[in-house]
């Protein structure tokens, strides 16, 4: 998912994001606000990771919403197929 997506929708991805970096806190997020230098290094502080790990996950986690987001689609335009026919 291109990060502009990400900005849109952070309010909806707060709780995934928490999910998979539990020690952010919602005033983290609130700050962040879909900034990914800010997450990368909110990621780094809360964790104590060097910025280059904490960069590789959040493009990792952003990979996954990719692919959510692809078969969710396909998931729709299946749906759609069968109520076409």
């Amino acid at each position: 998912m291109n990060w502009d997506r990400v900005q849109g929708q952070w309010k909806q991805l707060k709780g995934k994001i928490k999910t998979k970096w539990g020690k952010l806190t919602d005033d983290d997020l609130d700050v962040i606000a879909g900034q990914k230098d800010q997450l990368i290094g909110k990621i780094q502080e809360r964790y104590g990771l060097k910025k280059d790990e904490a960069q590789k996950q959040v493009e990792e986690w952003n990979a996954t919403l990719a692919d959510e987001n692809a078969a969710q689609t396909e998931a729709e335009r299946n749906r759609g197929m069968r109520r076409a026919g």
